[in-house]
């Protein structure tokens, strides 16, 4: 793919432009004169009214972070009164009635999920409810699916081939479900897309791109691909997903929080957007053509941070596919698009640590991007902000903590720098105005989650969450949580935005699904925000007993962050919570098809436990040998025999230990070498390692293992 800027644009209604434009313009208005009137109650609380450098910064950090805050606040605001009136008349879906949609006729679309280092059965189980899904609707001859894989290591490669050709066996999907590993991986994700894009893309109109914990429902799909033939502007459409399968208590509360507050925000955020609306990377639908033509990623040709592949390239695909004079739309109303969370606080902030240096990379997208539109400009903006609000939040508390110093410990300054003259300058305070302005912040965060509340009883979705008493308890057992992650997170990210301007190395790995955090982790991970929460408190008290309670909201939380982080990865309390009725979304209590599937199928991949790792399972089982020698690779130079040769030896005399994962991987994608490998271990002598393995297996595949001997 290559990066086309001088594309002619496509013709296209301006309609919603103009619709996009007042509702834009009314956003702006309302967030700036909110900030404006917060900002000015900020200046005649600081003593000095904004005379000194600390209170100029304090009050440029506070209009950053304000801003901030009012957008996503209004946007809230702005989903409420929509769906209070039926919903935006402007979305895709209100364009075209039912009967019209159903009536039109399906393209040939790929379904491709990329894959990095992820749980083998417990992903592809994931992809075969999806396509029993689609099966059951009658269309799967419009469908094909690619798993594309990029894992390293050959005990999950392995399984993954493994586990692949099982699938295609029992869903009879020869020529349907496809798997592709790349030899070399390059650019990460995206250079993953783009390479089956290269090789494959040809053959369809679009493309549904799955994430490995994804779940889309076969109607979804399908309503996807109509949309797209009654809208050929569009190339980009974007689901809203909703999080699922939590277990651990905090995965339930990211869950319940997603399921309930995203109603409000996702309807607000495509309204403002309109086709100028942001891609995530997943559970969307994409355009084929053009994004081969316009959406290729040029390698950042700045320094540190800014050289390289982009990271993050989901928001800079969507600016580019603008660009082109293609539409992007979020279209909240496609439900049944699905996603899961975390289990812990740990691994969302391991997950943040890698989202973080993507999302600060389009900094150098936003500064230096050409013709890209104003709106995909300020979707950079917010995923940029995403991560550095943290070290703004961070850097609003210290200067909050030198002015404190300054007003308890040295005398009163009453001509402050700038302030020049016979008439000196007198430090007020104002503690009701102080009051006044915290209640007003508090109230943008937690305003929207009690419109989330009315909007569920007003449109009857109340049972789904338990009930009016459940739902209303489970909202403040949402908010106790998010204030006591706030600051762990503020933490977190500023250490991570920090790291990621110094371009400090980070490793790529698959994600935590399953397990709990133990007190030992908590604590080695939570120990230097505990210890800065403590300290900062403790320097609040010795300076004056007002500024200690003020500092407790913010120290508490960072002092208790690790029984926190422990308590929360706990799936027994999740369970317990879930039993009593709160935390619930609907999705759990209305059976959904492609969810049912899935958890089926996972069921049963759980309770398999392997007698022998993947690895030796490739060499000695017969028909998995088989199967991986059709998949290796044939060309074979005779230096490259001659560097495999002592490795099979090696690995033949003493295991799969004695070779590196790199050298493992070497001989794996050897056809020859491999076969060879299982030729020697064959003849092993039973109480060498391989004879060892081999008895192992007892009497599976008895005839199989005549024919090997």
């Amino acid at each position: 793919m290559t990066e086309v800027i001088n594309a002619a644009p496509i013709e296209r209604s301006g309609t919603w432009r103009r619709t996009a434009t007042v509702r834009r313009f009314f956003l702006t208005l309302f967030v700036v004169g909110q900030t404006v009137v917060a900002s000015y109650f900020l200046l005649w609380i600081l003593p000095y009214h904004g005379g000194t450098w600390v209170e100029l910064g304090l009050l440029a950090l506070f209009i950053l972070l304000y801003m901030w805050i009012a957008v996503g606040f209004w946007t809230a605001v702005f989903g409420f009164v929509l769906r209070l009136i039926g919903g935006d008349r402007h979305s895709l879906l209100k364009r075209h009635p039912e009967s019209e949609l159903e009536n039109t006729a399906l393209a040939k679309t790929a379904i491709v999920m990329p894959i990095y280092h992820e749980p083998v059965q417990w992903t592809l189980s994931g992809l075969k409810a999806v396509y029993q899904d689609i099966e059951r609707t009658g269309h799967l001859d419009r469908f094909e699916f690619h798993i594309i894989s990029d894992s390293r290591d050959p005990n999950v490669w392995l399984q993954e081939q493994a586990e692949w050709h099982r699938l295609c066996e029992e869903l009879g999907a020869e020529g349907r479900l496809f798997y592709r590993r790349r030899r070399v991986n390059l650019n990460f994700k995206s250079g993953n897309v783009a390479d089956f894009l290269r090789r494959w893309g040809r053959r369809y109109r679009y493309m549904v791109v799955l994430d490995a914990d994804s779940l889309l429902s076969a109607g979804t799909i399908v309503k996807m691909v109509q949309l797209m033939e009654r809208e050929p502007n569009v190339g980009i459409l974007q689901t809203a997903p909703t999080i699922i399968n939590g277990e651990s208590l905090f995965a339930r509360v990211q869950q319940f929080a997603n399921r309930l507050y995203s109603s409000l925000f996702a309807t607000g955020l495509a309204a403002i957007q309109m086709g100028d609306a942001a891609f995530w990377g997943h559970n969307a639908i994409l355009r084929v053509e053009p994004f081969m033509t316009h959406c290729g990623l040029r390698k950042l040709r700045g320094f540190g941070l800014f050289r390289g592949p982009i990271m993050s390239h989901d928001f800079v695909e969507a600016a580019y596919m603008g660009r082109a004079g293609y539409e992007v739309w979020l279209e909240p109303e496609l439900g049944n698009s699905f996603e899961e969370s975390p289990p812990t606080i740990s691994d969302e902030l391991s997950r943040d640590n890698r989202w973080s240096r993507g999302n600060l990379q389009h900094l150098w997208i936003l500064l230096f991007g050409r013709k890209l539109r104003l709106a995909h400009r300020m979707a950079l903006l917010n995923g940029i902000m995403a991560y550095l609000a943290s070290p703004l939040w961070l850097a609003f508390l210290i200067l909050t903590t030198v002015e404190a110093v300054q007003m308890t410990v040295a005398s009163i300054n009453y001509f402050p720098e700038g302030h020049q003259g016979l008439f000196p300058l007198w430090p007020e305070w104002r503690p009701e105005w102080a009051i006044g302005l915290a209640l007003s912040t508090l109230s943008l965060l937690f305003l929207p989650k009690f419109l989330a509340i009315f909007d569920a009883v007003i449109h009857g979705f109340v049972r789904g969450f338990g009930g009016v008493w459940r739902l209303f308890f489970s909202v403040l057992l949402e908010i106790v949580v998010s204030v006591l992650l706030a600051p762990v997170r503020m933490m977190a990210h500023s250490r991570y935005v920090l790291g990621a301007l110094l371009n400090v190395s980070l490793s790529w790995a698959g994600q935590n699904r399953t397990e709990e955090t133990t007190w030992r982790d908590a604590f080695l991970t939570q120990f230097p925000g505990m210890l800065v929460g403590a300290g900062w408190s403790a320097f609040a008290w010795s300076l004056d007993p007002m500024f200690f309670l003020w500092s407790l909201p913010v120290a508490v939380p960072l002092v208790l962050a690790a029984p926190t982080s422990v308590v929360l990865s706990r799936v027994g309390l999740g369970r317990a919570f879930r039993k009593k009725g709160l935390l619930v979304i609907p999705e759990e209590l209305t059976p959904v098809a492609v969810l049912d599937d899935a958890r089926r199928a996972r069921a049963v991949s759980d309770d398999e436990v392997p007698v022998i790792t993947t690895v030796e399972a490739a060499v000695i089982r017969p028909r998995l040998n088989q199967l991986h020698l059709a998949l290796a690779r044939t060309d074979r130079h005779p230096r490259r025999a001659e560097l495999l040769a002592p490795l099979v030896q090696r690995l033949a005399d003493k295991g799969p230990e004695s070779l590196s994962r790199n050298e493992l991987s070497q001989v794996f994608r050897d056809r020859t070498a491999l076969a060879e490998l299982h030729r020697l271990a064959w003849r092993s002598a039973p109480d060498s390692f391989w004879g060892r393995r081999i008895a192992s297996l007892g009497n599976t595949e008895p005839d199989e293992q005549k024919a090997s001997t």
